[in-house]
C-alpha cells in the first residue's frame, strides 16, 4: 500500500489520519457526555476531564499534522462524474470539518485554561495557559464547545451518509477511495 495519496486514491498515512480523527472526535464526544453527568464523588470526577483533555489536545497535535500532510501530499482530485454542486459541496464541507473542529479544540482549550493554569498532557509534559483573562471564559467557552461539538458530530454524521450514498446510490469510488482500494 501507497504511503501518499495518488490521483485514483488516499495514501495510508491519509487514511490513518482520517478514520483516526473519526473514531477520537466520536469518542470524544461520547466522553465529554458522559464525563458532564459525574457526580462529584464520583472516582472518574477528575481523571474522565484529565483524559478528554490530553486527548483533545493529542487531537490537536494531530490534526496539524494532517493539515501539513494534505499540503505535502495533496487528495486526490474530485471524480469526474461530480458536478458542479458536488465539488463545491465537497470542498467547503471538508472545509467546514477542519474549522469546525479546530474552534471546538479551541474553546476546550479556553474552558481549561480559564483559571490561568496550563493543561497536563496525559501527565508527560503542560500546555501553558496563554489566554485566561476573557470575561466569563470558562462559561462562554463551556457553551460554544458544547454547542461546536453537536454540530460537528451531525456534520461528521451527515459526511458518512454522503460517502455512503456516493458508493450505494452513484455507485462511483469516492468511498473506496478512502478505504485504500481503487
Amino acid at each position: 500500500m501507497q504511503l501518499r495519496n495518488s490521483s485514483s486514491r488516499y495514501g495510508w498515512v491519509s487514511m490513518v489520519l482520517h478514520w483516526g480523527v473519526a473514531i477520537t472526535v466520536f469518542g470524544l464526544f461520547a466522553l465529554g457526555l458522559w464525563m458532564v453527568g459525574l457526580g462529584y464523588y464520583d472516582t472518574w470526577r477528575k481523571a474522565g476531564p484529565d483524559l478528554h483533555k490530553s486527548i483533545g489536545l493529542t487531537l490537536f497535535a494531530v490534526m496539524l499534522i494532517r493539515v501539513v500532510w494534505r499540503l505535502v501530499s495533496p487528495p486526490p482530485p474530485a471524480l469526474a462524474s461530480y458536478g458542479r454542486w458536488t465539488r463545491i459541496g465537497a470542498t467547503f464541507g471538508h472545509l467546514f470539518l477542519y474549522l469546525c473542529l479546530f474552534a471546538t479544540m479551541f474553546a476546550g482549550y479556553l474552558i481549561s485554561t480559564a483559571e490561568g493554569e496550563g493543561i497536563s498532557v496525559f501527565g508527560l509534559f503542560d500546555v501553558p495557559a496563554l489566554i485566561s483573562s476573557i470575561p466569563d471564559q470558562a462559561d462562554v467557552a463551556g457553551d460554544i464547545h458544547l454547542y461546536l461539538a453537536w454540530v460537528l458530530v451531525i456534520f461528521a454524521g451527515l459526511h458518512a451518509l454522503a460517502a455512503l450514498k456516493h458508493h450505494f446510490i452513484d455507485r462511483d469510488t469516492t468511498l473506496v477511495r478512502m478505504l485504500g482500494r481503487d
